[in-house]
């Protein structure tokens, strides 16, 4: 699955620091066959990867649309995310997803991403889970227009995502 993680409160907390198990679950998940992609409504977010040496697990970065979640990502990204992980619940439903628990900062460590391994898990093997913090990407999403990724290389044609 094409997964997109976002930055501030989902994995980075308000004082820069890594939300406690950001990298076992990215190397868990490109273990099991998934892509990460990172996208931020700040703008893409390559040197907070770097600075916290995430970007052996990551494919690219992209900027996440901050409203009109579906109409802009169809207008900017090149394919659809399989799942979106999130701190704000309306990107999750949006798009499908899972929203986490907002990460403020390392005096309020959590185990959050151990258990979101667990659910993506259970959504890849079995299409959904009956978490409550999940949302199935929506039956009818619109086409995406083929786009180029940061790196300014074409990746994908519109729809599905296939290289």
């Amino acid at each position: 699955m094409n997964i997109f993680f976002d930055v501030d409160s989902t994995w980075l907390g308000y004082d820069y620091s890594l939300r406690p198990g950001t990298h076992e679950l990215m190397q868990r998940l490109l273990a099991d066959g998934h892509t990460i992609y990172i996208w931020s409504g700040m703008g893409i977010r390559w040197t907070e990867v770097r600075h916290h040496q995430l970007d052996p697990y990551v494919t690219d970065c992209f900027v996440k649309p901050i409203t009109d979640y579906v109409e802009k990502a169809a207008e900017t990204l090149p394919f659809w995310p399989d799942l979106v992980v999130d701190d704000m619940p309306e990107v999750a439903e949006a798009l499908g997803g899972f929203w986490v628990h907002p990460y403020l900062n390392k005096k309020n460590p959590d185990n959050e991403l151990e258990i979101l391994y667990h659910l993506i898990a259970e959504v890849a093997a079995n299409g959904t889970t009956e978490d409550e913090r999940f949302r199935p990407r929506p039956a009818e999403m619109p086409a995406i227009r083929k786009r180029t990724s940061a790196a300014n290389v074409v990746l994908f044609d519109a729809p599905t995502g296939d290289r």
